[in-house]
Parts: structure tokens; sequence; C-alpha cells
């Protein structure tokens, strides 16, 4: 069974959008975060523990 995968977003009182994504390791983090600056602009990154997680092959869904 894979593992869930997430993105966990946030809207602060002021607007701003924090996002955490969730389940997913290494470049594949990265390129949801890619696609999720078109929410805005980007005012601070950071990587989770996860990033640095070996990454193991799969495929990413993203439905809207």
């Amino acid at each position: 069974m894979p593992k869930k995968q997430e993105i966990e977003i946030t809207i602060l009182p002021d607007g701003r959008v924090e996002y955490t994504v969730v389940g997913v390791k290494g470049a594949h983090c990265a390129d949801i975060a890619e696609l999720l600056k078109v929410l805005g602009q980007v005012e601070q990154e950071q990587n989770t523990g996860e990033y640095y997680e070996s990454e193991r092959s799969g495929d990413v869904v993203i439905r809207h």
C-alpha cells in the first residue's frame, strides 16, 4: 500500500499562506513545492527532515 501523501495548507490572519508537503521525500517534494509557488511570492523556504530521506521511486499524483 502506498504511503499517504498530503499538503497541509494554513492561511494566516494576515493573508499569508504556509504549506507543508508530507509523505513525499527528496526531489519529488521540491517538484510539488515548485507547483505551489503559483499561490504568490515566496518569502521563505525550509526543508523538513523528509526532504533529506532517501527517495522511493514512484509517481506523485496531484488531483484538483
